[in-house]
């Protein structure tokens, strides 16, 4: 098999962390042909998708943990498989690099998410085709549509639609009298798009991951369990990541959730759920494959190529 990785810059990535970096290990172990590229590198000319990759060969350590075998011009329709690893945000560039990779697709090969999935599966909106899980929520770029809503919650959090890892969410209220500036901020003065959603109380027993592979989720998710001078429970803000085996309720969701998931082409996704309610479903570049199968001996990585390569042949 010959995979593309289309993903952020190798070089900075964290190893013991990055769910790209595992699924890199695992192709290898399997002897694709792994092949790197990142969004500059990617181009079409006289109608055909290509990019300027490099050959690479992995090392599980923190240190030289790629070598490079050799560069070359890449036909991107020669692949079996692309996994497309770019981190949001979810911007015009990003909807570009899904178009290039749509002309491989029609070549036959295996995108990683499908990319009209990746377009239409905003992460934060698309909770709300589950409606018997979802908070309840506005979503608009009008201030005084969000103000209004905020106006009757004790609590809620309001969030970008396009950002990642806990970055510019807000912990507010209707008692909040920073809650104009909150709102003003996130949506830029009325011009960007913006969620606000009821607080869920649950958040600290954790903000759950639950990955699902064509479909079907990993048996345990990773609890991300706010720190004592955070609300958030996101990795990325010191959250404390807890391993547990999902609850039935957690299985109820993804009942709902995973039969859509695969009709849509969405191979690998991971959904957050805090209690009993949906808060977002991440298609673009899911994470958390290496915190728990270091927790529970697990290879989740190997699950999902087995999935890709059912798909394949």
């Amino acid at each position: 098999m010959k995979i593309g990785f289309l993903m952020d810059q190798i070089e900075e990535i964290n190893t013991k962390k990055d769910s790209t970096f595992a699924m890199m290990l695992e192709a290898q172990t399997r002897n694709y042909k792994i092949y790197y590229f990142t969004q500059d590198d990617t181009f079409v000319q006289n109608n055909k998708p290509f990019a300027s990759s490099k050959l690479i060969k992995l090392s599980d350590n923190t240190n030289n943990w790629h070598e490079v075998l050799s560069s070359q011009l890449l036909d991107l329709t020669s692949l079996d498989v692309i996994m497309m690893r770019k981190d949001p945000p979810f911007d015009m560039e990003y909807i570009m690099d899904t178009y290039i990779l749509d002309m491989a697709k029609e070549k036959g090969v295996l995108i990683c998410n499908n990319p009209q999935a990746l377009r239409d599966a905003n992460e934060k909106f698309f909770t709300e085709y589950f409606p018997n899980f979802s908070p309840k929520c506005v979503i608009s770029r009008n201030q005084n549509r969000i103000k209004d809503f905020a106006k009757t919650l004790d609590k809620a959090i309001i969030k970008p639609m396009d950002g990642m890892g806990g970055s510019s969410i807000f912990q507010t209220g209707k008692n909040d009298k920073n809650l104009n500036v909150i709102i003003e901020t996130v949506t830029k003065n009325g011009t960007c798009t913006t969620m606000v959603q009821e607080y869920i109380e649950e958040i600290t027993q954790g903000d759950k991951r639950i990955l699902l592979i064509n479909g079907i989720p990993v048996d345990y998710a990773l609890a991300r369990i706010p720190s004592k001078d955070d609300f958030r429970g996101n990795l990325a803000k010191g959250g404390k990541a807890v391993g547990q085996p999902l609850s039935k309720s957690d299985y109820e969701i993804c009942k709902q959730v995973g039969p859509v998931l695969k009709e849509m082409g969405i191979i690998f996704a991971g959904i957050d759920v805090i209690g009993k309610h949906l808060t977002e479903i991440n298609v673009t570049s899911p994470t958390c494959i290496r915190e728990l199968d270091e927790q529970f001996g697990l290879n989740i990585a190997s699950t999902l190529f087995d999935e890709i390569e059912k798909i394949v042949n």
